[in-house]
């Protein structure tokens, strides 16, 4: 890495300690820290509305892939299957999706996203890009969309390698 030590002492008599160079040459140090980042402003964001973040991608999924059983809904989201129950409790409560038996296989629960759930998710969307907006603000939007093409590439072959 480039930082000397003087710059380093530079930036610690400023008050800010610098990262270990060592660590900053590693992708999934830098992935893992700037995660974060965006994460803490997408959960703050979303819960101005009350709600937590398994719940805005519980919205954003059942408006993406429409009504879908219990279970698979919990696979596509990546959630543990008997955590999504919490989650569907509390949007269910205020009146954002519903559940019902599968009319095929009664043994199944669907959850469908209704009305009120779709338009506060149209918010919540605004919502979310605004804080993406704010969490990647020191990026041009080329820059972006190459950010997001290869961290979407990352998360692909990962998907990939789990089938």
């Amino acid at each position: 890495m480039s930082e000397t030590p003087e710059s380093a002492a530079d930036a610690t008599a400023q008050g800010s300690a610098p990262r270990p160079p060592s660590l900053l040459a590693l992708p999934s140090y830098l992935a893992g820290h700037v995660a974060r980042i965006g994460h803490d402003a997408l959960v703050e964001a979303v819960g101005r509305h009350g709600l937590r973040l398994p719940h805005f991608a519980t919205l954003t999924a059942l408006s993406d892939f429409g009504p879908l059983p219990q279970h698979v809904l919990a696979d596509r989201l990546g959630f543990q299957r008997s955590h999504l129950g919490g989650y569907l409790d509390a949007i269910e409560e205020r009146g954002l999706v519903r559940r019902s038996r599968d009319r095929s296989d009664r043994r199944r629960v669907v959850v469908e996203l209704n009305y009120e759930g779709a338009r506060l998710l149209s918010s919540l969307w605004q919502v979310a890009q605004d804080s993406q907006d704010s969490f990647l603000g020191c990026f041009t939007p080329e820059e972006r969309d190459t950010l997001t093409t290869l961290l979407r590439r990352l998360l692909d072959a990962d998907d990939r390698s789990r089938a």
